[in-house]
């Protein structure tokens, strides 16, 4: 197992989560092409995981709640 690899697919997390929760985002697939236009070249790969991209679209949801 590649340590940068993993450091570097939580950074890309944690930059998605934080995205989500400024409430600027409706859905995941807004959250993930932000992530490409940021330079992030993991992104589409980590938004192709059904359990990571609906936990992108909650959080864009509860942002969009607390409005």
């Amino acid at each position: 197992m590649n340590i940068t690899e993993n450091k570097a697919e939580r950074a890309l997390r944690d930059r998605a989560f934080a995205l989500a929760d400024s409430g600027r985002f409706t859905a995941a697939l807004e959250v993930e092409r932000a992530l490409i236009s940021e330079g992030w070249p993991n992104a589409r790969r980590a938004m192709e995981s059904e359990v990571f991209r609906q936990a992108i679209h909650d959080r864009c949801e509860a942002a969009k709640a607390e409005g």
